[in-house]
């Protein structure tokens, strides 16, 4: 009998394979003589010397890990290696910023490249598949993943990144940075209150009458196809009317009010689905029973129905609330705000790493509300089990 050949865990062996690619063939980081200009590509190898060797130790293990017995213990490992891999990664781009900035002009720039953003993804990809596989709960899985990412962005508190591009224009606009953040969030908050007080009865509505459900989904389907920059252009005339006709409604043609309910129509979709999908769930012998005991048709939807359809409703308004905050981003081009102004203030001034600093916080929040809203959904199913 033959032994057993290639990695015992693949994926972690495909990971390990597209990182080799990318950091023998793409750019770690790129270094330009002002925000303006497309830098010079500095390969992964040119910026590790001396104690910045040390970083290859954890992605030894990652490679090594994948032809490691299966079992918790190795998941474990592959999870802590990959977290110091990401800081790894970090602590040598902030170190070669920071050397660069000591020898070159004010207005020199340090940014990451093509290779290091592939490097973080597919090291994040190997800690997502090894707490997986450790086979935790949806909290223990969160708590993870959130350890694995916590001394990433406690270096990038600490200023040890300062040097870098990114960080330099998060310290140009730090003032407006943060009301941008708040007024996105404030979007994002202000596009799902009308959403579930819409979305919801609609989807009750359909559920009661089936002969509704098609007619509503096809043109709530029909609002989806609609390009997002084409229906805030479709609103701007007739609030604009509106604000006319009726000033004291405090509203416009431009600004937060157009970009909400342009928002809450794209949402109203996967809240009606996830609505109907969850009702439709609901077991008829749990009904009959409710029935049986005496309930009005109200007492068996608020104690029985909604309580059963719960996870699911939960499901839809976390992929509502996960577009939302995306869509948010296009909002800026009618005067709402938020970190879309960031975003296409940098795209008109060709400058990549502000761009950035308007992305990467879209990110963040969608991968938190991702997070918070699956926890939560999984924790409602189990409590009905």
């Amino acid at each position: 009998m033959t032994g057993r050949r290639g990695p015992r865990n693949r994926v972690l062996g495909l990971l390990a394979l597209a990182g080799l690619a990318a950091a023998f063939g793409l750019a770690f980081l790129t270094q330009a003589p002002n925000r303006l200009v497309s830098g010079t590509g500095i390969p992964l190898r040119d910026v590790l010397h001396g104690t910045r060797l040390v970083v290859l130790v954890p992605a030894a293990v990652l490679l090594a890990g994948a032809w490691l017995p299966a079992g918790w213990r190795q998941h474990a490992v592959v999870a802590g290696a990959a977290s110091l891999w990401l800081t790894g990664l970090v602590w040598v781009a902030g170190e070669h910023a920071r050397q660069v900035a000591g020898t070159a002009s004010g207005f020199g720039r340090t940014s990451f490249g093509g290779g290091f953003w592939v490097l973080v993804a597919l090291a994040g990809l190997a800690a997502a598949d090894a707490v997986q596989r450790l086979g935790l709960g949806a909290v223990g899985r969160t708590a993870v993943l959130a350890a694995v990412w916590a001394p990433v962005v406690a270096l990038g508190a600490s200023g040890a990144l300062d040097a870098l591009s990114l960080f330099k224009e998060y310290a140009n606009h730090r003032d407006v940075f943060g009301d941008a953040l708040w007024r996105h969030a404030e979007i994002v908050a202000a596009t799902l209150v009308p959403t579930l007080l819409a979305g919801v009865p609609l989807g009750v509505a359909a559920f009661r009458r089936p002969a509704l459900a098609a007619p509503l989904l096809a043109v709530l389907n029909v609002v989806q196809t609609v390009p997002s920059i084409a229906l805030f252009a479709l609103l701007m005339a007739p609030l604009a009317a509106l604000a006319g006709a009726a000033p004291w409604l405090g509203i416009g043609g431009v600004g937060l009010a157009p970009a909400v309910i342009a928002l809450t129509l794209y949402s109203l979709l996967p809240i009606v689905q996830a609505t109907l999908a969850g009702l439709h769930e609901v077991p008829p012998a749990a009904v009959q029973a409710a029935v049986g005991m005496g309930f009005t048709r109200s007492q068996v939807f608020w104690r029985v129905e909604a309580p059963l359809a719960l996870p699911l409703l939960l499901s839809g308004l976390r992929l509502t609330t996960v577009q939302a905050i995306g869509l948010a981003v296009v909002a800026a081009l009618i005067g709402a705000g938020g970190l879309g102004a960031i975003v296409f203030q940098g795209l008109l001034g060709s400058a990549l790493d502000l761009v950035l600093l308007g992305v990467l916080p879209v990110v963040v929040m969608a991968a938190a509300a991702d997070a918070v809203f699956g926890v939560a959904a999984r924790l409602v199913a189990r409590g009905h089990r």
